[in-house]
Order: C-alpha cells, then structure tokens, then sequence
C-alpha cells in the first residue's frame, strides 16, 4: 500500500515517490513475493509515467512553442495540454492500487503489472 501510495510524494518533492517503493522492494524482495510484486509494480509504473511521462510533456511543449511561430504549433498545443494531464492521471491511478491494496486485493497496472509478474516468476 505504501509503494502505491508513494506516488503523492512527488506532488511534494517532485521525484522521491520512485525511491519509495524501491527501497521497499529491497527490503521485502526476500520475505514477500507479494511484497516485492507490488513494489516493483509501483516503482517501473511511477518510473514510466513521472519520469518518461514528464520528458513526453516537456517535449510536446517544446515542440508546440517551436512551432507557434507558424500557424501548425498553435494546432499542437490542445494535443501539449491533454498531455499535461498525465501526471495528474498517474498520481490518481497509484493512489487507487494503494486502496486495492489496503482492502487486501492484488493490483495489477496496466501493462506493467503482467510483464512484471512473468519477470518474477522466471
């Protein structure tokens, strides 16, 4: 729950909420399977989307202010705004699989979550 959870740290910090469940995965790859599953999950799902996610926006604005001196970047920055959204959608999906999990049920992210689980089990 709190490798889930860790997603609300970047709201403050910016970048702490991956270490969070990596160090938990450290920590409990060992004693839990469960454990170590859920944290891994947490850290490859906040890693994908803070990380690749903020160089995607970051990106798209990038491009959108380079191409405002023509008429096409004005086109771009709906599609730039939409994408400024994604941080926001994964902090909100992480705080719903720290509830899963609190409530005793098995999280999967969207497609981290079987890559992940065929990682483990190999």
């Amino acid at each position: 729950m709190l490798a889930h959870f860790s997603v609300l740290l970047n709201l403050v910090t910016g970048f702490l909420g991956v270490v969070v469940p990596l160090v938990i995965y450290l920590i409990y790859k060992d004693r839990s399977r469960y454990l170590a599953y859920q944290s891994l999950q947490a850290f490859v799902f906040q890693l994908g989307t803070w990380v690749g996610g903020g160089a995607l926006v970051g990106l798209a604005w990038a491009v959108t202010g380079i191409l405002s001196t023509v008429l096409v970047g004005l086109l771009c920055i709906p599609f730039a705004c939409v994408l400024s959204f994604l941080p926001l959608a994964a902090l909100v999906y992480g705080v719903i699989g720290g509830l899963r999990c609190a409530e005793g049920q098995d999280f999967q992210y969207w497609l981290v979550g079987d890559w992940l689980r065929g990682v483990l089990t190999a």
